[in-house]
């Protein structure tokens, strides 16, 4: 194969189709638009409207709450650390901070915290400061010989808050 002989597959390629360019195209007069109408005039956007009638979307009844001021925790299995320690991308001798884990790839985004739960076996002595930890999974570091250390979680609050906070 030379390059010079390279082409598209077969349909890859086809022409725009030009609407409204006489009855031999095909697409002549109404443009496949059909007769009269709203959906046969430019600028039109219906989706849901359902004529005037009250839309479904609107006569089902609200539920639930999304609470905005909720933390973020990135969560981590006990396990997952173990095997960060046996592949040497955590040092069991230095303390496990969240700066640690991501750079370690254990957590991608930290977001307001790390928080430690249970899943696997842990057999390293470590030495972690997280945001949070389930108290099986303190068990679980603590058996290991290691120590859970919960450090507050840092606030996402906006710096104009803190300020006014301040002066009060």
């Amino acid at each position: 194969m030379k390059l010079n002989e390279l082409k598209d597959a077969q349909g890859a390629r086809t022409a725009r189709t030009r609407v409204a360019r006489g009855p031999g195209s095909g697409k002549g007069k109404t443009a496949g638009r059909g007769h009269k109408g709203q959906k046969s005039r430019s600028g039109v956007a219906i989706k849901g409207f359902e004529g005037g009638q009250m839309p479904l979307h609107m006569r089902l009844p609200k539920r639930g709450f999304n609470n905005i001021f909720a933390k973020k925790f990135a969560h981590v299995n006990i396990g997952r650390l173990q095997k960060a320690v046996d592949a040497g991308r955590l040092d069991a001798k230095k303390p496990v901070t969240a700066e640690a884990m991501v750079a370690a790839g254990v957590v991608g985004k930290v977001g307001d915290g790390v928080r430690l739960l249970a899943k696997g076996a842990l057999s390293a002595k470590l030495n972690i400061e997280v945001s949070g930890a389930s108290a099986a999974a303190v068990a679980a570091v603590e058996k290991a010989g290691g120590k859970v250390s919960v450090i507050e979680a840092k606030t996402s609050e906006a710096p104009a808050k803190k300020a006014k906070a301040d002066k009060a």
